[in-house]
């Protein structure tokens, strides 16, 4: 099956395309950003983000020790939401991009994907929010005792809280990543079978990379859903990957038929 009819794009309008798909982009974000900071500031995000650390404060607030910290922690906690709500639309300025350049039964595959993916993002980020941190926390506080007081800065919790939600929703991304691999004939469940010891490593190596501070627990917390999510890659890639065969084959027979027609 062929791509999509037409005449092929030059350079410099691929170019220009692609200014626009950015700057609709930026739009999005500038214009989620502003609803993320009014939701912010009337719906008390901050203080709901706050939660997970609040059992452990003894009735007591987060502090700060520079005049800019505050507003630091609303413009970042606002930047942060409008991505999240500003990623339907950069998803589909990349689809819109590429799109041209798709078979049509890859095209069949992007929507599905880039929707996975962002119901992945949102998944990984609750579960950084609802258990890894709480647990992390509970793990850390944990050490304190009567001659040491916790004093814990509203931008070291903000940045440490935040950093491990968008790492955990990106890592929740990996099994989108490989089953688009898989449609597009780019590796195989065989593959994926064979490299699983590989992937473990990996898992171990990466999350201790990517998770934020030197923490055994949020490195230990990512590592075990990191893992999981390959093996449910493996299945979802098999599935797949027996549709794709069986698509081949019908085309083959269909060719043959025309063949034997002709």
């Amino acid at each position: 099956m062929g791509k999509t009819p037409g005449a092929e794009m030059p350079f410099l309008d691929h170019l220009e395309e692609l200014r626009w798909r950015i700057a609709y982009s930026l739009i999005a974000v500038a214009v989620a950003f502003g609803a993320s900071f009014f939701l912010v500031m009337e719906f008390d995000v901050i203080g709901i983000l706050e939660q997970p650390i609040q059992p452990y404060l003894q009735g007591k607030s987060l502090v700060y020790t520079s005049p800019g910290d505050p507003f630091r922690i609303v413009m970042t906690t606002s930047l942060t939401l409008a991505l999240a709500l500003a990623l339907p639309v950069i998803i589909y300025q990349v689809w819109a991009f590429l799109s041209p350049a798709l078979y049509q039964h890859e095209k069949r595959v992007v929507l599905p994907v880039l929707f996975g993916a962002l119901i992945l993002f949102f998944g990984g980020a609750s579960v950084a929010y609802f258990y890894a941190l709480p647990f992390t926390l509970k793990f850390l506080l944990g050490f304190g005792s009567e001659s040491l007081e916790a004093m814990i800065t509203v931008s070291a919790y903000y940045d440490f809280a935040l950093s491990l939600c968008m790492t955990f929703g990106a890592v929740f991304e990996l099994p989108i990543v490989l089953v688009a691999l898989t449609a597009l004939g780019v590796v195989t469940p065989m593959f994926l079978r064979k490299f699983r010891r590989h992937a473990f490593v990996l898992c171990a190596v990466g999350s201790a990379l990517i998770t934020p501070g030197d923490l055994i627990t949020s490195t230990v917390m990512l590592i075990v859903p990191l893992y999981g999510l390959y093996e449910l890659s493996i299945v979802l890639s098999s599935m797949v990957y027996r549709r794709r065969l069986r698509r081949e084959q019908e085309a083959e027979l269909a060719e043959q038929g025309i063949g034997s027609t002709a």
